[in-house]
């Protein structure tokens, strides 16, 4: 069962399950949100336990989505999008090994100017 924690250890999850291919998304939110870009994962929400809950803040980023992160360590940990039954989980928190492997990368048209991707992965401009 693939789980992972906040580097303090605060909020800790388990996923029931495989972890589907992650997407590494270079939208400018998410390189705010994580200081580079955000590799997450898209599982069911029925399929997540999340522990220490209450040591989560979220902070709706857009009319469309939350982030979550520790309240203690400010480890950025979840992308929520409102009213929908799955959630992204940030790669970077699960233990090792994860058993998958990064699949495309999004929203590259607003990717930081100080890197290159160079993975040979299919990129969405948006």
């Amino acid at each position: 069962m693939p789980k992972g924690s906040c580097l303090c250890g605060a909020v800790s999850f388990e996923v029931a399950g495989t972890l589907p291919p992650p997407d590494a998304c270079h939208c400018t939110q998410c390189r705010k949100h994580s200081s580079h870009f955000f590799v997450s994962t898209d599982v069911p929400r029925s399929a997540v336990t999340i522990h220490g809950t209450d040591k989560i803040t979220w902070y709706r980023s857009s009319e469309k989505a939350q982030r979550g992160f520790c309240s203690i360590c400010g480890s950025s940990l979840f992308w929520d999008p409102i009213h929908k039954d799955w959630i992204g989980i940030a790669m970077g928190a699960f233990e090792l090994p994860t058993g998958t492997r990064l699949r495309i990368h999004i929203h590259v048209a607003d990717k930081g100017d100080y890197y290159d991707i160079g993975d040979g992965l299919p990129q969405n401009q948006h």
